[in-house]
């Protein structure tokens, strides 16, 4: 059977409930044979010696950056995992609460837009080529007017791009390997890894499991998830993610006054991820552009890939006040956009008329709605778990649910769980040290997937 033929064999019915596959295995024989003797004669046998073969290699070097990466990065590698399990198990109905994509289908008033685009494109009159790199000046106002109306942020501000994830590299082009940065702990693993690779940090230390040269801004429930910041070094760049992505958790409004002030006193600049910020179900802020003076020491970027199931439509934007300035006073945005220009032709026309449609009060309200469906998946989990009697954070904010193992190797837990309900989750201490201890799962997902792999917990955790 093809590798493709078995992963086909992934897809979960809403009506299993026997979730621990059985197995087979073929058992092969060896068969002996005998040869018949024709002669006496005796045969020396010599050896030659074969050729080498060696692969040609060129002559330049590697990037010792990116040979300071440790393993694989995170998600790819709990992807390679989930393959290998369903080699062992090719009829085990595995069900993903891992990698955070999203399951839910595409609104029609957003899908409509984007097809009536495609089809426009077959059109003299319809036909569009290249586009602004920046982004169409009409998806940039929309952005601004909806997200940013009242904070003093205006069109040209904003960068539309290919989403968050992108950007987050672009970004730290412009700040270059000569700066220093600080990461919350735990966090969304490609701030770290894109400052390994623009040649940031040092060596990675087995011991402590850190990176030289970060400042790891430790995020524990004991302290809400939000650092002391009396105890963090100075550093050049802030990566901060709120609502926050493993853990769930949202900084309050005075939370974020003294980020933004312990910026200022220390000539930082902040890259504030608010790809989550649409889960917020407390009063907390939705932008850093919320917190007076932030627009002159803050980025912030943000995507349509959880708001809009955007994951393969790729879209989102990122925010560079005029007000930001680098320690000679050339501004930041000007940078960026030199570097937006050269590595990059803009986003999908297409993509920005979905991006459009959802910006419109229909596709507001349509986004609203599939939130509200992961919103209910994450109530789902954090019950189960909370009956369980696992400590259990986040899911109120954010589609993210953050349970504690205490004592245990989160690895371990993940294959743990993989191994005995085919159930993918994501290991803690794959976003920083300080998820050791703990596992993520994830919201996204159909609402039967949801409910039988809640049902598989239990069974397991009973």
């Amino acid at each position: 059977m093809s590798l493709m033929n078995n992963l086909s064999t992934s897809m979960i019915s809403s009506s299993s409930s026997a979730f621990l596959a059985p197995t087979s295995f073929n058992a092969s024989r060896t068969r002996s044979v005998s040869v018949p003797l024709k002669s006496l004669n005796i045969v020396k046998c010599v050896s030659t010696p074969q050729e080498q073969q060696t692969a040609y290699k060129t002559k330049v070097s590697r990037n010792a950056n990116i040979a300071k990466l440790q393993a694989g990065y995170l998600f790819p590698e709990v992807a390679r995992r989930r393959a290998a399990h369903l080699l062992k198990y090719p009829n085990a109905q595995v069900i993903s609460l891992g990698i955070g994509d999203t399951t839910e289908p595409i609104p029609d008033v957003i899908t409509s837009a984007m097809a009536k685009k495609s089809h426009a494109l077959s059109t003299l009159e319809g036909y569009s080529g290249y586009g602004a790199e920046q982004g169409e000046k009409a998806v940039r106002a929309a952005l601004a007017s909806t997200f940013y109306g009242n904070l003093g942020i205006e069109e040209d501000d904003i960068f539309v791009s290919d989403g968050a994830k992108c950007d987050i590299s672009r970004l730290q082009v412009v700040f270059g390997s000569n700066v220093t940065m600080a990461v919350q702990d735990p966090s969304y693993p490609a701030y770290v890894d894109s400052s390994v690779i623009m040649g940031q940090t040092g060596q990675f230390q087995k011991d402590v499991e850190k990176y030289a040269n970060i400042e790891y801004m430790r995020c524990t429930p004991e302290n809400g998830f939000f650092p002391d910041l009396s105890t963090v070094a100075r550093t050049d760049i802030i990566f901060f993610c709120s609502p926050n992505n493993p853990t769930g958790a949202a900084a309050t409004r005075e939370q974020l006054t003294q980020l933004v002030q312990f910026a200022k006193d220390n000539g930082s600049i902040i890259v504030y991820d608010s790809a989550y910020a649409l889960y917020m179900s407390d009063e907390n802020p939705r932008s850093i552009f919320e917190i007076p003076g932030a627009k002159e020491v803050a980025i912030e970027t943000a995507s349509f890939s959880k708001y809009a199931g955007f994951t393969g439509v790729r879209l989102g934007w990122t925010v560079v006040p005029k007000q930001l300035l680098f320690s000679d006073g050339f501004p930041v945005a000007k940078d960026f956009n030199r570097i937006v220009c050269t590595c990059f032709n803009g986003a999908s026309n297409i993509s920005q008329a979905g991006g459009l449609a959802c910006l419109s009060p229909e596709g507001l309200q349509a986004m609203q709605e599939v939130i509200g469906f992961y919103k209910e998946n994450t109530k789902i989990i954090v019950e189960t778990f909370n009956s369980l009697g696992f400590k259990v954070y986040g899911g109120q904010n954010a589609p993210y649910v953050w349970v504690h193992f205490p004592g245990r190797n989160s690895w371990d837990v993940f294959s743990e769980i993989l191994e005995k309900t085919h159930i993918v989750t994501t290991p803690g201490s794959g976003f920083g040290p300080g998820g050791e201890g703990f596992i993520r799962v994830s919201a996204f997902g159909h609402r039967e997937n949801v409910l039988e792999a809640c049902r598989r917990f239990k069974q397991l955790y009973n």
